[in-house]
């Protein structure tokens, strides 16, 4: 058992990113998908300061240098502010177990971006993954025309927020990857990403007017608020440290794949919590989705 932890961190990894995206959606259609991504960086941010207390005696690394905190600030505004917004609007469109099959396509953009930007090279097996993973995709997007059945302009919307979202996700990647150069800690990087974002996401709020709202929105909603204080917990906390772990203790490339198996772990939650019916076709789509990720990060 203990020369497969890194193995199973991976798995649970998915799982604890399946989790979270139930209770973001449980929150976001109470409260909306804005307030849920406010609320839920304010929590994410506070345990992250409490675990860096814990580890390395201060809440943030005051200490690092400013181009780490540059890249890294950028990351989190990107990424979490804004690709995470995206995220939770798509899970409100479209559902959790179609808007995560969508995120599936941040490693093909970020694979793109590395290529164009940072000059790594693209692999003939990595083309491949990126084939197979857009052909299952596309498979279980458009598996309600199967019946002639028009898509209705939400889902088209959804699947929108689902694109830009994987676009600003791997794009806030690239920046991470910039700024984590070096021994730098995760859980340390992880917290002035999540820093910037949350102050983007203020600034956005005072800008807009609506931080007294958002507060009203949360005292009206104290489920949506115990979601949220949950899903900032089960996802940047647990799904992350899960995620560094099983980097650290399994083959990058099985550990990749296996921390990005979310889609298959909403096809049971979606019909069990949410009472989706699913056809053979999003189930096979889903899963040839999920062989082109294994495709992507193994060969």
């Amino acid at each position: 058992m203990t020369n497969y932890l890194g193995e199973i961190a991976g798995i649970a990894t998915s799982l604890f990113y399946a989790l979270n995206s139930v209770f973001i959606t449980r929150a976001g259609q109470q409260v909306g998908a804005t307030v849920s991504n406010r609320t839920r960086v304010v929590f994410a941010l506070l345990y992250l300061i409490i675990l860096n207390l814990i580890l390395f005696g201060q809440p943030l690394p005051v200490s690092a240098d400013p181009q780490r905190w540059l890249w890294l600030s950028l990351s989190g505004v990107i990424g979490l502010a804004l690709g995470d917004l995206f995220l939770f609007k798509s899970y409100l469109s479209i559902g959790p177990r179609l808007g995560n099959l969508l995120l599936s396509l941040y490693p093909i953009v970020g694979a793109l971006e590395a290529w164009i930007f940072l000059d790594e090279s693209l692999r003939l097996g990595q083309i491949v993954g990126i084939l197979v993973t857009l052909a299952g995709i596309v498979w279980v997007v458009f598996e309600r025309n199967g019946s002639g059945e028009k898509m209705p302009r939400h889902v088209w919307i959804g699947i929108l927020y689902g694109v830009i979202s994987a676009v600003f996700q791997a794009t806030g990647f690239v920046f991470s990857k910039q700024g984590m150069y070096g021994t730098f800690s995760p859980f340390q990087g992880n917290a002035i990403r999540m820093s910037a974002a949350l102050l983007a996401l203020l600034v956005i709020a005072l800008f807009q007017k609506q931080v007294g709202q958002t507060v009203s929105t949360l005292r009206a909603n104290p489920a949506a608020f115990r979601m949220l204080m949950l899903a900032g917990f089960i996802g940047p906390v647990l799904g992350v440290s899960a995620s560094l772990y099983a980097v650290q203790n399994a083959e990058v490339g099985v550990a990749s794949t296996l921390t990005s198996l979310a889609p298959i772990f909403m096809l049971p939650i979606s019909a069990i919590f949410f009472k989706e019916r699913l056809g053979w076709q999003a189930i096979a789509g889903t899963l040839l989705a999920m062989v082109g990720v294994a495709i992507l990060f193994l060969l």
